[in-house]
């Protein structure tokens, strides 16, 4: 065979091998369950279902992942509710309150993925001997009526021998994505934010995190996923399957360095640089703010309820054994 022939059949060959790897990616699609996730933000807090899709650990279950942001829990569950999306990620109190608004079918929460409040208090001036009574008379830009942001920041509020509503003015009526940017245009003496806009505020030198919400405010059960209990009777397998990919996107966050972490969810924050986004893990790691099991458990269900009715925004407590369904998070443990 001349090596004119030669190139040409491995040019042949090359061809044939690419198509037949295009066509074996095609059928392993094809072959991938579809689910579409509406989470609550976008945010660093949610690293172990970052590390989860990158880590390719939701094809591993058999889903392809379409994930949607929904820019507050209202919006959120709105779309769970409209049937464009199957699963939502936000604070529980949004499946609470449409419980108790008598919707017949219901969401269900069944797992569990932060333990602590995730904002941080963002100041305008630098202090290391911060006081939350320091925020007595000044304007605090807090979060949605009802929402978790302002109840968590209501609530250490209030341990603080703090009224809410006469010692300082809370600013609620700017929208969850806008509130850093409010901010350093001057509004509030504090905003309340999430990373990572706390760190931006400060490499801007426009704020500077004084106090860690989710330290002050104890172990609270923040976020969690959940779906409507019509979707759940109908697939349980693709329940299990997410809960699968979520777990061992969990176990990897609890094994490895925030450097590690940092690196493997960065395609998902590419407007962060890696150095920014390892400090904003280990702060995170650092207050201990991912369970190490998906399990929401009745004691964090009923605290949640208690600092809803402290806001205010709960007459009636909700059955947990309703609201939450832990068979799949404890399958997803073993």
């Amino acid at each position: 065979m001349t090596n004119k022939l030669k190139r040409l059949s491995a040019v042949i060959c090359s061809f044939v091998l690419l198509a037949c790897s295009l066509c074996a990616c095609k059928k392993e699609q094809a072959n991938l369950t579809t689910v579409t996730l509406n989470e609550v933000a976008h945010s660093i807090f949610y690293a172990p279902q970052y590390v989860a899709i990158e880590l390719g650990y939701f094809e591993e279950e058999g889903l392809q992942l379409e994930l949607v942001t929904g820019f507050g829990a209202d919006k959120t569950m709105s779309a769970l509710v409209a049937g464009e999306a199957d699963i939502g990620f936000m604070g529980s109190e949004s499946s609470i309150y449409l419980y108790n608004e008598g919707a017949e079918d219901y969401a269900v929460n069944f797992a569990q993925l932060t333990q602590r409040a995730g904002n941080f208090l963002v100041a305008r001036e630098n202090t290391d001997h911060f006081q939350w009574s320091d925020l007595i008379g000044k304007e605090i830009i807090g979060g949605r009526p009802g929402g978790m942001p302002e109840m968590v920041l209501e609530y250490i509020l209030k341990l603080n021998n703090i009224d809410p509503k006469q010692d300082v003015t809370l600013v609620q009526n700017i929208d969850f994505g806008n509130t850093s940017g409010a901010f350093a245009g001057g509004t509030g003496a504090y905003t309340v934010e999430f990373e990572p806009s706390a760190t931006a505020l400060e490499q801007q030198g426009a704020g500077y995190v004084v106090a860690s919400l989710g330290v002050d405010s104890g172990y609270v059960p923040y976020t969690a996923y959940c779906a409507k209990k019509s979707y759940m009777e109908q697939n349980p397998e693709i329940i299990q399957s997410f809960t699968n990919a979520l777990q061992k996107g969990m176990d990897y966050v609890n094994n490895h360095t925030p450097e590690e972490i940092a690196k493997v969810i960065a395609p998902q924050f590419e407007e962060t640089d890696v150095e920014t986004l390892t400090i904003i893990v280990e702060r995170y790691a650092a207050q201990d703010t991912w369970k190490n099991n998906l399990i929401f458990e009745e004691d964090s269900f009923l605290l949640l309820e208690n600092i809803l009715n402290e806001a205010g925004e709960l007459e009636t407590f909700a059955p947990y054994e309703d609201l939450v369904d832990n068979s799949y998070a404890q399958k997803a443990f073993q």
